[in-house]
């Protein structure tokens, strides 16, 4: 009789084991792995460190602050500056023996804290600002559309500034990477805390790219992050088809100053090896400073007296006032009020100056169409027909 009921209830069991089985498939015969099963992916084995063949490399025309290399096994190592960074798959395993000093990125990378605000712009062309849900730049801060737009409605959050960040919050958030400026090296404090609560802190350099192209190319490294490496291939060749005529072009000879008044009345001008008296050049103008010395850093601004920018640039063909770090001008008499000699300059008399918008340098992708506003505005005269994209005319 007992084992008549053991039968039973074995019977019973199998019957909804069955049941619970998937349609069209049938029930576990066993819980050992058939023969010959190969490893799953969590599985996947992974060489050491020491074994990984970094043979490809990510194509680069003109940056020169970052590189990226690749494993056939789907890692990348970026190098940016000093900083080196490890890029992993979802699933793989981190490689045995990866230095210490290696930072390791684990795709996908989500809730991004991005300081660096010239980043986003990178994210933007990519379509992938869903990535980023946390800021160190407050909504009054941002010129962008689209992020104050995302800001409003709850999508990207405020996290405190680059030397204050709220880490509560980003703990919180379960943020997958810290996107910085240099600025983050004054407050070391604050990248360890960041790592020590187990986010990853890319130290973004593309300010520091001395071609304008090479700042603009910064897009395929965020198309390596993100998976998006044909789209910044793509977007990127692009652009470069578009600056192709004007590149091509001999210099007109015509002088541009790029400057701005700050509140004590000194000029803020870019340095003539700086990215903008470069694509100045590629424009087809010849930057008026390029005879500017001064003290050897790595700002690529420097402040200098009204009686200096005077005698350099006051026959300058052309000049662009940078309202991207000083307040944005409608009229040239505005202009003349911030300095009595400014009025005296030769394109104030002959009304050749422009006003970049203030989102210039929040727009670190908007460089090509600056060369074309600025070559526009050389060998087309003014302007008037309402083609420029980032610069306008003060009159």
């Amino acid at each position: 009789m007992k084992r008549w009921k053991l039968f039973a209830l074995a019977l019973g069991m199998a019957l909804v084991l069955a049941a619970c089985a998937p349609a069209g498939e049938p029930a576990p015969a066993s819980e050992e792995p058939s023969q010959g099963a190969g490893p799953s992916n969590t599985e996947r084995a992974v060489p050491p460190w020491s074994e990984l063949d970094w043979s490809e490399h990510l194509e680069l025309d003109y940056a020169q602050s970052f590189a990226v290399d690749f494993t056939r096994d789907g890692c990348g190592k970026i190098t940016i500056d000093q900083e080196t960074y490890l890029l992993v798959p979802e699933l793989d395993p981190v490689p045995e023996g990866t230095p210490e000093d290696v930072t390791v990125l684990r795709r996908p990378l989500e809730n991004v804290y991005l300081q660096a605000t010239s980043a986003m712009d990178c994210f933007r062309k990519l379509d992938v600002m869903e990535a980023v849900t946390l800021t160190g730049t407050d909504a009054s801060g941002w010129y962008l559309p689209e992020v104050k737009e995302a800001m409003e409605a709850g999508r990207i959050l405020y996290a405190g500034k680059y030397s204050a960040p709220d880490y509560e919050l980003i703990q919180s958030k379960h943020c997958g990477l810290a996107i910085t400026s240099t600025m983050i090296y004054h407050n070391p404090e604050v990248k360890e805390q960041l790592e020590r609560l187990g986010v990853p802190v890319l130290v973004e350099r593309s300010s520091y790219e001395s071609h304008p192209l090479g700042r603009m190319e910064w897009v395929k490294l965020y198309g390596v992050l993100f998976g998006k490496e044909a789209e910044a291939k793509t977007y990127f060749d692009e652009q470069l088809a578009k600056l192709e005529p004007v590149l091509e072009r001999e210099s007109t000879g015509k002088t541009v100053a790029f400057f701005a008044v700050n509140a004590n009345g000194m000029v803020t001008v870019r340095k003539p090896g700086d990215y903008i008296a470069k694509a100045i050049d590629l424009a087809g103008g010849v930057y008026a400073l390029n005879g500017l010395g001064g003290e050897e850093n790595a700002l690529s601004t420097m402040n200098i007296q009204m009686e200096s920018f005077y005698d350099m640039a006051k026959d300058a063909d052309v000049l662009i006032y940078n309202s991207a770090i000083e307040s944005a001008l409608d009229s040239l008499d505005q202009l003349a009020a911030k300095s009595a000699p400014l009025a005296e300059f030769k394109a104030v008399r002959e009304g050749n100056v422009w006003c970049t918008g203030k989102s210039m340098f929040q727009e670190s992708q908007s460089v090509g169409e600056m060369i074309l506003d600025i070559n526009k505005i050389l060998t087309e005269g003014h302007g008037a027909d309402g083609s420029l994209t980032y610069l306008y005319r003060l009159k």
